[in-house]
């Protein structure tokens, strides 16, 4: 629940015109700052909000508006999805520095309403966040351009073909979150395709072109849109290069796919390498050490009997080849996600 008294932060910042605020999306920060923004984020990758807000603020405090911005992302989870003081507070002083999605955050928690955190001309966050992101996105700002797409879903006459035209754009700019978000559109589309296959083969353009340009999300998504189609050597190797990336859904297969490869790969594990159950076992002890939860321990529980013990033992000496590998483990959370 938003609460309606302004904290000390937004007092400070009431009085200040926004103009006067507009930064670069992140000062540089200073060595010691700069790695603690690394693990804010590394930490947040993994779902680990509450861990992550002490490093983040440190960045954040240095004037990082990324680190301002996702410790609204981080505090707003601890409260699954809802709005707390701390949530709006940072996601205030990013949309002071103009992050557009901390002013569709504060919209979408009823700022303006009920705590009176309005934008300084006005009491409209999306048209405050379209005013401020067009002509970044019209002078070629892909990440702007990017942005749009999200922002014309919120002002007061959302326009689809404007949306989708600016997606495009910044996919075209060669902005990968948006080709990987055309990718999922043409993936889930009823609508606009005749059939499944027509609806992958659409969505793997889009993957694969993010996935080209190093996005490990499209490099998963791909891996499993080549699976369907039934290009299996490909998918693997796309797959491979999603684990190597930092991708969790990606050293998962890798792990199973050595322990349990016809139960539970299926069809994407047809290319993999000769099963090695002690390797597979390391990686499943390596992501539960790194990643500590109900998933992991899943994956444990229901593997351990498809492994002997003395691959089991194997594995456990094997397990620091494959701890804290660069780069880090991630779920790539969407930073506007639910």
């Amino acid at each position: 629940m938003l609460l309606p008294k302004r904290s000390t932060i937004l007092a400070m910042l009431a009085g200040l015109m926004l103009t006067e605020l507009m930064l670069p999306s992140a000062w540089a920060l200073d060595d010691e700052a700069q790695a603690a923004k690394e693990e804010g984020m590394r930490r947040y990758g993994i779902r680990k909000a509450d861990s992550a807000i002490p490093y983040l603020e440190q960045a954040a405090e240095a004037g990082d508006v990324e680190a301002m911005y996702y410790l609204g992302e981080a505090n707003r989870r601890l409260v699954m999805g809802g709005m707390n003081q701390a949530a709006l507070d940072w996601y205030y002083q990013a949309a002071q520095h103009g992050e557009p999605y901390a002013m569709l955050r504060l919209f979408d928690g009823r700022a303006c309403e009920l705590g009176n955190v309005c934008p300084e001309n006005g009491d409209d966050w999306p048209q405050a966040a379209f005013e401020l992101t067009l002509p970044k996105a019209e002078a070629g700002d892909s990440e702007a351009m990017g942005a749009l797409y999200d922002i014309y879903y919120y002002v007061k006459e959302p326009d689809e073909d404007e949306a989708m035209k600016w997606l495009r754009r910044a996919a075209e700019a060669g902005h990968v979150e948006s080709m990987h978000l055309l990718g999922e559109i043409a993936r889930n589309d009823e609508e606009g395709y005749a059939n499944d296959t027509e609806s992958l083969e659409a969505a793997e353009v889009w993957f694969r072109k993010a996935a080209e340009g190093g996005y490990a999300p499209s490099m998963n998504d791909l891996a499993v849109v080549l699976s369907h189609l039934g290009h299996h050597e490909e998918a693997w190797e796309w797959m491979s290069k999603a684990f190597k990336a930092g991708h969790m859904n990606g050293r998962g297969w890798l792990a199973a796919c050595n322990i349990e490869p016809e139960e539970a790969g299926r069809e994407l594990c047809r290319s993999a390498p000769a099963p090695d159950p002690a390797k597979g076992w390391a990686i499943f002890l390596a992501i539960h050490e790194e990643v500590p939860g109900t998933s992991s321990e899943r994956s444990l529980r229901v593997y351990r009997d498809s492994v002997s013990p003395e691959q089991r033992e194997k594995g456990e000496e094997m397990k620091d080849e494959w701890l804290n590998r660069e780069p880090p483990l991630s779920y790539f959370p969407e930073k506007f996600g639910p």
